[in-house]
Order: C-alpha cells, then sequence, then structure tokens
C-alpha cells in the first residue's frame, strides 16, 4: 500500500478521484430527481470533439473540452427555449454531431487510436500535474456553488413553480446547473472515460437512495457511497491490472447491489413485523 501511494500517476488519480467523487455525488443527486440522466450522458460523449481540438491546435485537451462541453450545455439550454424540439431530440443531435466530429478530428491526427480510447474508457496514466490542478481548482469552484445555492438548486429540482415564488430565477438556475454539470462530467472523463463518466453520477446516489429516509442523509450516504466506489474502484484497478474507468463502475455496481438487497430484506423484515398474528 505505501509503495503504492509513493506511485505519481497513482497520488494524481486519487486526489483527482477524491474531489471528483464528492462533485459528481452531489451533483448526481440533482441529475437523478431532475431525471436528467440521457443529458449527462450526452454532453460527455460530445465533449470528445473539444478534446480533438485541443490535441489538434496543442492546447490542453482538458482545457479545451472543457470550454466546448460548457459550450454545448448553454447551447443546449438555448435550443430548449428557442425550439419545438423536444429535449431529448436536442441532446441527441448534440450527442452525435459532437462524437462524430470528434472522431473525425482525432482520425486527422497520425496514431489517434491510443488516444480514442483513453478518452472513451479513462486512463488514470493520462492525468498530468497541469490537469489535476485544473480539476482541483474547478471542482472546489463547484462546489462551492453547489453549497451556497443548495436551496435554491433542491427548489427548482423538486418544483420549479416553488422555486419562482420563492424568488429563485428557474432560468438562470438551470443554465448554470446545465453548465456546471457538463464541467463536472468532462474532469470525471480523465479518469473514467466518456462512455462510463455518467455512471457515476447515477449509481452512487442510486444506492444511497435505497439506504436514505431523508434529503440530508441522502447526501451524506451518496456522497460516502461515491467516494468508496472511486478510491475502491482505483485500488482494484491497479491490483488486478484492469482498466480503472471500468472498475470503478463496476464496483459501483456492486454497491448498488448490496444497497438493493439490504433494502429488500429490511422491506421484507418490515411487512413481516406489521402483518396481523394469525395471519399467513
Amino acid at each position: 500500500m505505501i509503495e503504492l501511494l509513493q506511485l505519481p500517476f497513482m497520488q494524481r488519480a486519487l486526489i483527482a478521484g477524491v474531489v471528483l467523487g464528492v462533485v459528481l455525488a452531489y451533483l448526481g443527486i440533482f441529475v437523478t430527481l431532475r431525471k436528467m440522466a440521457f443529458f449527462s450522458d450526452g454532453v460527455a460523449h460530445a465533449a470528445l470533439a473539444g478534446a480533438a481540438i485541443g490535441l489538434l491546435t496543442r492546447v490542453s485537451p482538458l482545457l479545451s473540452a472543457l470550454i466546448f462541453s460548457m459550450f454545448l450545455a448553454a447551447l443546449i439550454y438555448w435550443l430548449e427555449k428557442k425550439s419545438s424540439l423536444s429535449s431529448d431530440s436536442i441532446i441527441g443531435i448534440i450527442f452525435t454531431s459532437g462524437m462524430a466530429l470528434g472522431i473525425v478530428l482525432l482520425s486527422l491526427r497520425r496514431g489517434y487510436q491510443p488516444e480514442l480510447i483513453g478518452y472513451l474508457f479513462g486512463n488514470i496514466l493520462a492525468i498530468r500535474r497541469q490537469d489535476l490542478i485544473l480539476i482541483v481548482v474547478l471542482s472546489l469552484l463547484i462546489l462551492a456553488f453547489i453549497v451556497t445555492q443548495k436551496r435554491k438548486l433542491t427548489l427548482l429540482t423538486l418544483d420549479r413553480e416553488m422555486a419562482h415564488m420563492a424568488g429563485v430565477h428557474p432560468d438562470l438556475y438551470q443554465l448554470l446547473l446545465y453548465v456546471v454539470l457538463a464541467a463536472a462530467l468532462v474532469m470525471g472523463i480523465r479518469i473514467l472515460g466518456i462512455i462510463l463518466v455518467s455512471a457515476v453520477l447515477i449509481l452512487p446516489v442510486s444506492s444511497a437512495r435505497l439506504l436514505s429516509r431523508s434529503f440530508k442523509s441522502l447526501i451524506l450516504w451518496t456522497i460516502v457511497i461515491s467516494e468508496t466506489v472511486m478510491i475502491g474502484g482505483l485500488f482494484i484497478s491497479y491490483y488486478l491490472n484492469l482498466p480503472s474507468g471500468a472498475v470503478i463502475v463496476l464496483t459501483g455496481s456492486a454497491v448498488f447491489s448490496l444497497a438493493f438487497g439490504a433494502n429488500a430484506f429490511l422491506r421484507r423484515k418490515k411487512m413481516k413485523s406489521t402483518r396481523p398474528a394469525g395471519r399467513p
């Protein structure tokens, strides 16, 4: 364990995993309650074009993907407001177009296949010092936004009309949520990959909903499960020499299965205890 923690790439991966675990967990609550899973999937896939632009222009791929994905989030919001198309249709168009553009741009670069695979499935070795600094700084800014605006975001998530009556500007906060979520997803791509990153938004909060009885406990359980999944998955992937992103997601799936089993057991036990005496 000590030798493992002395490896620079693992140190960077763990720091990034711990910070992103909190950010993605917190955002995952709003994503699931607002049923935005397809939005997160679409923005993550379309971010490939932003990373490809960075590689071709010799700009940091993480930075270019961040800027590009936040632009796409704002574009999705604008199209939702200005067109009669459904959100699913708009996201589907952005999703496929961005992914296709990214693949075409990457194909212009010699030896693009390993880079494409790294972005699709994640690669802890790809986290450089400058990437880590950007991830930590942006994650802290996102966390500060979520914590200070938690009440408004919660009201918007639960009831848009109630949020408006409480003095919240629904359109502004919806746009901010889109942009912040896009930024967090792109940062998560460095560890989990484009295909798998949205799973870490969904799995921890889905497991936590089976174990919690209040919104406060939902937040706590989601963060604990997310950190357990991120750190545990990284260690397991290292010792078994397996892809880190896939192992993190499978660890999350295992935790969800345990939470589901525990929830089913407790519900069955409660039903037996409340059943009238003498009834089969």
